[in-house]
């Protein structure tokens, strides 16, 4: 299995000072940085756009993992492919030509993500699988922070982590939604190699310490 990435969600952090929210998530020893891109639309709240990529992009050099929770995700691929950011995912549920705009991320030189809610079967993946680096399951549906885990999703996992197997492919396997200490050590044993996680994150006093528990 691959290695255990934790990826920190700048969502929980305080707005009002992003500076120092990345610093803490660079300081834990986590190599990657989640952001939570949502319109209103396709989830009911409002975070930020493309400038704050930007901004975050020029004070780190975490992998910033940026999820697109909006509808018609592809009219903004290449603003968020400019910010700087290096995985771009968007959800299944929102583009009708998937297989365009997962080949358009790779074509600004970025790797492909691509999520599902929790009504959607991961079996609508299969032909798409190829094409992409990551696959988001949420775990909650989206929207909000600091939800409770939905333990079904974590049977979407497994039985991704097996399509992998058979299809002998390298995708990442992230879930996102509920994550801590305790959820995280399941999603881990159902195929999860990638760990997003936001209200755990910035309410442990021990940082260092979670990610450390978390990726080793």
């Amino acid at each position: 299995m691959n290695n255990i990435i934790v990826s920190p969600s700048i969502l929980a952090a305080d707005f009002a000072d992003f500076k120092e929210s990345v610093s803490q998530i660079d300081d834990s020893g986590a190599s990657w940085i989640h952001m939570d891109v949502m319109d209103g639309v396709f989830v009911p709240n409002i975070t930020f756009g493309s400038q704050l990529v930007s901004s975050i992009r020029a004070r780190t050099k975490s992998v910033l993992d940026v999820h697109l929770m909006i509808s018609q995700p592809g009219r903004f691929i290449k603003d968020f492919a400019d910010a700087g950011a290096d995985i771009i995912t968007f959800h299944y549920e929102a583009e009708t030509h998937t297989n365009k705009y997962l080949n358009e991320i790779r074509s600004f030189g970025k790797k492909p993500g691509i999520s599902i809610v929790p009504s959607t079967p991961c079996s609508v993946l299969e032909e798409i699988l190829p094409l992409i680096d990551l696959v988001l399951i949420m775990t909650v549906n989206p929207g909000f922070g600091g939800q409770n885990l939905i333990p079904e999703c974590l049977e979407k996992v497994e039985k991704l982590a097996k399509m992998r197997e058979k299809a002998n492919l390298s995708f990442r396997i992230s879930v996102d939604g509920g994550i801590n200490r305790e959820t995280a050590k399941k999603a881990i044993n159902s195929g999860a190699d990638t760990l997003v996680i936001g209200s755990a994150f910035f309410s442990e006093p021990d940082k260092k310490g979670l990610i450390h528990q978390l990726q080793f």
